[in-house]
């Protein structure tokens, strides 16, 4: 069966988080062709559907907005009107377009309902064929509507096919241990509940929907034509018998077909091997002319104008080809022997103010979260530094390009304008090295050199976002091109040197001139860099404190804005954010990164020192953006849920457990989980994506945080610079779905995010990278500390709580701030 599915901008191949798409699917096993729902016009529609008979079924996807508004929708009202004969199931948005097409209401349900689940009753119908129904059924859904089909205004020729239980949502973990959670990618279940946990669970909110019996109408189905629809999300994580549900349309597609026709078989101009689908014969040659043109999902993974069948193209143009060689030793057991990690750096690259220098720092290894610290400084004969600034005038749409400044080991400077933006141009980079495995098959680690930097947040508009309404104060990426580094190893204590060259240049100077410096500290004891009463500064009243963004009262508001924008459909959920900022004097920033790493250890914390643009990064975050490993596996670790730490023992255990178990903090992170499964769906082989721990809690310094980890394994055409645009800004920091969330923040936040919200990390030269979110930092910037905290709102948040969220996000970072200047 091939199937075909129309999206608008926000969506990826599941169907998922994003304006209502269209998925166009064939019955042999291949994956969906994904859409944008304005991308073809009806002609090209028509044409694949009725004289190409390319596919067999149709699934018009969830997103924002109503099925009312035409931009939201785009071609599916017309296409659920007119496609009489083609099997087609509606989620979410797509349930509430069927019934707008033939006359039903759609109205606010009386609570928006996001995240959370519900048991559900079904009448029996061939979609919910095997599945159980009702009251402990083990049958519950996710929901994510603040819009619903009145049931009252149901015209003849729709059938009510499943309603909920009762008006009663539950959340996550308070039923997990009931029965496994199923989808599409994965399994997850959880253990049964301590009895100390099962007393700080969260009952379920009654939601009075003004709905039938005060039930809420989650299907229908039409009564002649083949057409489903479902209020639920089946493809969620926390949805039981998704699977079933969409191995039941096809079932239903296949004897829609038989009893009408045949099923699409594979076409003589349509090549359906690999992972996408491309035209054998030239588009010149097909009788509709010209092919429309498609990017791949909303982030732009892909090319822009490249066919709608056309294979990502990875084989990129090069100024030259670069042949590199890594040389590296090892010394067993050293770290400690010469005062850790934070004594190697300070003395071999600390010096003159750590100008130029990095260190991506593990500096909480507890429970296997980090293990290795990368650290440089500027180097040998492939060294570089590359500052990107973008070109496009705030609150404009977005022409693309920027202005890329290249400062080589020499100190020559170039200035060029990329007209395809800063991600292309790493690609192509990327793709000129070449280079032979085993130069580093025996390490332990996935970064042998490379580019070590951070993008910022406004680069989402080279990731699908239309324009972007602020202009960032610092450049947009900033990167070293670090081909000299030291590694330690935190679990055995080993450290490493490494130093890639090119393949004519057989120097290993540094490696000679950093050994050295190594073995003189391991005769010499370790200096104290600060004395630790020294540290000890209380706060004084002359101290200038830091100034807001946005005053309390203004922060409240906008979370009541987003409230509304989330009852209104626009968005599940809205990451909103704020900065705090500080005029300061000259300060030591490395003391200050070093103060920090103290009073808030963090597993993905950074150093970054980019003198020329008078730029320091002292980050202490807990979050993990997105890893790839050289075995093509990609990880995220979303953050989703943060509350504070106790002051005993037994309120620090409360205040776990109440983390834990929150019906909000579980919706919050359920729902980024979901989005994060989308953007990996997008570059991953299909079945591969899946979520080996959900909603787990990890405590820091000052605060517990909900995590989830979500993996995949690659796509092999896929480059890494696609995977990270693919999920890039990350979910946690925008919402879902993410496109239109962004807008809405935009529209919000008064000032650029920058650096915050964006990742620092490492792209190793063979295509490895290991990026976080940038979060708990601090960023030092022509006279100005600032520091970004912000929060999720949905539906159930308080603002009084989110704005003391917000708060308590800062206090780490700027409590040492406040001791340094």
């Amino acid at each position: 069966m091939f199937n075909f599915k129309i999206e608008d901008q926000d969506i990826n191949k599941s169907p998922g988080f994003g304006r209502s798409s269209l998925r166009l699917m064939k019955n042999c096993g291949v994956p969906p062709v994904v859409i944008r729902n304005d991308e073809w016009t009806w002609e090209d529609l028509c044409h694949y559907l009725y004289e190409e008979k390319a596919f067999d079924n149709i699934v018009i996807s969830p997103g924002p907005g109503s099925p009312t508004c035409a931009n939201n929708i785009g071609i599916c009202l017309r296409l659920l009107h007119e496609c009489e004969d083609i099997p087609i199931l509606g989620v979410c948005l797509g349930h509430q377009a069927l019934g707008y097409v033939h006359g039903a209401k759609v109205v606010h349900a009386n609570e928006p309902v996001h995240g959370r689940l519900s048991e559900i009753e079904h009448n029996g119908c061939s979609l919910f064929n095997g599945i159980p129904s009702g009251r402990n059924s083990g049958f519950k859904v996710v929901r994510y509507h603040s819009l619903v089909i009145d049931p009252e205004s149901l015209p003849k020729e729709l059938i009510p096919i499943s309603w909920t239980c009762s008006t009663d949502t539950q959340s996550f973990l308070e039923i997990s241990n009931a029965s496994s959670i199923s989808d599409a990618h994965g399994i997850v279940s959880s253990d049964s509940m301590s009895e100390v946990q099962k007393s700080l669970r969260v009952w379920p909110l009654n939601s009075h929907q003004n709905m039938q019996n005060g039930k809420v109408l989650m299907a229908v189905m039409h009564s002649v034509r083949p057409h489903y629809g479902v209020q639920f999300h089946p493809e969620s994580i926390g949805t039981c018998y998704g699977r079933e549900i969409f191995k039941n349309f096809r079932e239903i597609t296949e004897d829609h077909w038989l009893n009408y026709g045949p099923l699409v078989t594979c076409k003589e101009n349509v090549d359906y091997s690999g992972n996408q689908i491309r035209l054998r014969k030239p588009v010149s040659q097909l009788n509709h002319g010209t092919f429309p043109s498609r990017s791949i999902g909303h982030n732009g993974v892909g090319k822009k104008g490249v066919g709608l069948f056309d294979l990502v193209n990875l084989s990129y143009p090069s100024n030259g080809v670069k042949f590199l060689k890594l040389a590296w030793k090892k010394y067993d057991h050293l770290a400690s022997e010469v005062g850790g990690a934070r004594n190697i750096f300070y003395q071999l690259f600390g010096h003159h103010k750590a100008e130029n220098t990095f260190w991506l720092d593990s500096s909480s290894i507890e429970k296997g979260r980090a293990r290795f610290s990368f650290m440089g400084g500027k180097g040998g004969s492939l060294w570089k530094q590359m500052v990107f600034q973008l070109s496009d005038e705030s609150g404009h749409p977005f022409e693309g390009g920027g202005y890329l400044s290249i400062e080589d080991a020499q100190g020559s400077a170039t200035k060029t304008f990329l007209n395809d933006g800063f991600f292309d141009y790493l690609n192509k980079e990327l793709s000129s090295f070449q280079y032979k495995r085993e130069d580093y098959d025996e390490l332990p680690f996935d970064f042998h050199g490379g580019y070590v930097g951070y993008f910022g947040y406004e680069l989402k508009i080279e990731c699908g976002a239309p324009y972007n309404q602020h202009k960032s104060r610092t450049p947009d990426a900033c990167f070293f091109f670090a081909d000299n580094l030291l590694v330690i190893d935190h679990s055995s204590d080993d450290v490493y040197l490494l130093s890639i060259h090119e393949e004519c240049n057989t120097s290993t100077s540094w490696l000679d001139d950093a050994e050295l410096k190594l073995m003189e500290l391991r005769t010499s004891v370790p200096e104290k860099l600060i004395e630790e009463s020294s540290l000890n500064v209380s706060f004084t009243p002359c101290k200038v404190e830091f100034v807001a963004e946005k005053s309390m009262e203004e922060y409240m508001s906008d979370v009541e804005k987003c409230k509304q924008y989330i009852k209104d459909g626009e968005s599940y959920e809205l990451c909103l954010t704020t900065q705090i900022r500080k005029k300061i004097e000259e300060t030591d920033a490395l003391r200050l990164y070093l103060r920090l790493r103290e009073r808030n250890p963090a597993p993905y914390a950074a150093w970054l020192n980019f003198s020329k643009e008078d730029i320091c990064i002292c980050c202490s975050s807990p979050e993990r953006f997105l890893q790839l490993n050289r075995d093509g596996v990609l990880e995220a670790k979303p953050i989703k849920g943060t509350t504070k730490r106790g002051v005993t023992t037994e309120e620090d255990e409360l205040l776990k457990m109440q983390l834990q178990y929150s019906e909000k903090n579980q919706a919050e992170n359920l729902m980024i989980v979901d989005l994060l499964r989308n953007d990996l769906g997008r570059v991953c082989e299909p079945g591969s994506v899946h979520v080996p721990l959900l909603m787990d809690i990890e405590s820091y310094a000052t605060v517990h945080t909900m995590v989830s980890t979500v993996r995949g394994k690659k796509q092999p055409n896929v480059s890494a610079i696609d995977c990270i645009k693919a999920a890039f800004p990350g979910g946690s920091m925008t919402g879902a779905p993410k496109l239109r969330s962004m807008e809405i923040l935009d529209s919000l936040e008064n000032c650029p995010r920058g650096i915050y919200s964006g990742c620092i990390g490492y792209i190793s030269y063979n295509q490895t990278f290991d990026l976080n979110i940038v979060i708990r930092t601090v960023v030092l910037h022509q006279g100005e500390a600032s520091i970004g905290a912000g929060g999720a709102i949905i539906a159930l948040s308080d603002p009084s709580d989110e704005y003391e969220e917000m708060v308590l996000k800062t206090h780490a970072p700027s409590r040492v701030v406040m001791e340094f200047s």
